[in-house]
Order: structure tokens, then C-alpha cells, then sequence
């Protein structure tokens, strides 16, 4: 593994946004707390949401659950609990449906540099592909958050998702099943059957092209089990091997790592870049390859 973080670093300081650079600097650097917080905190609304572009295709002011889950990302890297991570989960009890879902976002007050698809939504249809995900980060939190652990919003949500899960009799849009696998890697009661059910619906090779993403978007093995897991049993080891072979060398020659989304815009393709380069050295740390 040929990885260097020098230029990684030095990507960060150049091109990344002030919550990355923190967030990579705990990773990295064994740093406080306190910068990552404040830094996270820019992103934050008096309803205890989050917005202003904390979803780098989503730069509309209001709390929105995109956001959320990218909160609960920075929340992880904190290892330790703070009260804006059980103010999230207020929040996001406040706009939690009937049946225990989160609508995949809410009304746009500001389109400008927003990407299409976070538009013209139902804010009272739930969606599987965004309670999941945020419920997944949020359960990470939990592991060492007692207030987050005991929210009651925590396990209504969770509940909604393994039904949706359950109730699934197609394969699912490829990120909402990657969102979903992951989601059931962390349950704290592990799910092995429907583990397996969702496993059904990935290709051999472990990737699956995103309909309605770029020529080159897709989610591959690493998208499904980022870090070791059950869900790493759905995927030939050496296909795990390679995936993270493949990361290593998707390290560009300024540092940092990019995405294959769509490009919104000039600040979002730069916030993207900081977000995987996090990501990535993340994932390779996890595996002891750093």
C-alpha cells in the first residue's frame, strides 16, 4: 500500500473545508475534540439540524436529513459524547413520520448549487435510503454516546428500517441497498437473515451501477462493508483484498481522492474530494494498511 499522507495532508490544507481538515486531523493526528466540534457547529440551526451545506450538493440553509447524516459522520470521529449529537436526534424525532421513517428531504428554501434530486420530494413519504443511512451513523455514535443510545427517536427509527428491509421484494435503488447493508452490519441485534436477503441482490463482482448516476458511479464492495464486519461475509475475501488495493491507489498525484458523483458545483467537487479523502484514509487505517 502505497499511500502518502504527507500529500494527503497537504491536499487537506490546500482544497478541503474547515470540518474535513478537523475531522482528518483527529483521524490522523490523535487531535481534540474541541476544533472538530466548532467546526461542525458552522453547519448547525437554533433547531438543533444541520444545513448550510454540510451535504456538499445540498447548500440550502435548513435543517435537512442529508445533513444529519454527515453530522452524525463528524460525531463518530469525536469517540466521545457531546449534547449536539442527542439534539440531532430531537431533531430528527420532530420530522420523523408516523411509521418511523424520515422523508428523504425536506422542502429547499434555496436551490441555488443544489443538486435536482433533493428537490420535489414528499416531506411525508419515508425513505429507506436516507433513514438508514443516518440511522447506521448515529448507531456508530451510540457506541460510546449513552444519550444518543437511550433517544427514543434511535430505536423507532431502527425499528422502521428493518421493516422496510423486511418488506422489500425487488432489489432496491443501489445506494438505497448499499446504505442498507451497511445499516444492518451495525444493528446491535444482528440480522444474518436479512443480511442474506439483501446479499441476493449484489452482482457476484460486488458492484452495481447507479441508475441515473455518471457513466462511472457505482457502488462497489467497500460501498456495501467499509470496514470489517458481517457484512464483509457477502464478498469473496480476495474481493475485499483487491477493493482496498484499489483505494490505496486512487490517491491522485495532489494527495487527495475525488468521487465519480455528478459535479453541482465548484465548492461541492472540493468538498467532496476533502469528504473521500477522509473516507479513504479512514477505511485504510481500519484495516491496519496506514
Amino acid at each position: 500500500m502505497n499511500v502518502d499522507l504527507n500529500a494527503a495532508t497537504a491536499f487537506m490544507a490546500t482544497h478541503a473545508r474547515v470540518l474535513d481538515r478537523r475531522r482528518f486531523e483527529v483521524l490522523t493526528q490523535g487531535a481534540g475534540v474541541d476544533g472538530l466540534v466548532a467546526a461542525l457547529d458552522g453547519y448547525r440551526n437554533s433547531d438543533g439540524g444541520y444545513g448550510w451545506g454540510l451535504e456538499p450538493d445540498l447548500r440550502s440553509p435548513e435543517s435537512q436529513p442529508g445533513a444529519a447524516l454527515h453530522a452524525f459522520e463528524a460525531l463518530v470521529d469525536l469517540d466521545v459524547p457531546v449534547p449536539q449529537a442527542a439534539e440531532l436526534c430531537g431533531w430528527l424525532e420532530s420530522i420523523t413520520l408516523p411509521d418511523g421513517g424520515v422523508p428523504f428531504a425536506l422542502p429547499v428554501t434555496d436551490p441555488a448549487g443544489c443538486a435536482p434530486w433533493w428537490s420535489g420530494h414528499d416531506a411525508g413519504a419515508s425513505s429507506l435510503q436516507i433513514t438508514s443511512i443516518v440511522v447506521l451513523n448515529a448507531l456508530r455514535v451510540a457506541a460510546h454516546d449513552p444519550a444518543v443510545a437511550a433517544h427514543p427517536w434511535l430505536d423507532k427509527a431502527t425499528r422502521y428500517c428493518v421493516a422496510a428491509i423486511e418488506a422489500l421484494e425487488a432489489a432496491p435503488h443501489a445506494i438505497e441497498l448499499a446504505f442498507a447493508v451497511q445499516l444492518l452490519d451495525v444493528l446491535p441485534e444482528q440480522r444474518p437473515d436479512l443480511l442474506k436477503k439483501l446479499g441476493g441482490y449484489i452482482p457476484e463482482s460486488g458492484f452495481l451501477q447507479v441508475e441515473g448516476g455518471t457513466a462511472d458511479e457505482r457502488m462497489g464492495p467497500l460501498d456495501f462493508a467499509p470496514y470489517p464486519g458481517p457484512a464483509r461475509s457477502l464478498f469473496r475475501p480476495e474481493v475485499i483484498a483487491a477493493e482496498l488495493e484499489r483505494l490505496g491507489q486512487g490517491q491522485h498525484d495532489d494527495g487527495g481522492w475525488s468521487v465519480e458523483y455528478a459535479e453541482i458545483s465548484l465548492a461541492g467537487v472540493l468538498d467532496w474530494r476533502g469528504h473521500a479523502t477522509v473516507r479513504a484514509v479512514s477505511i485504510l487505517k481500519a484495516e491496519g494498511l496506514l
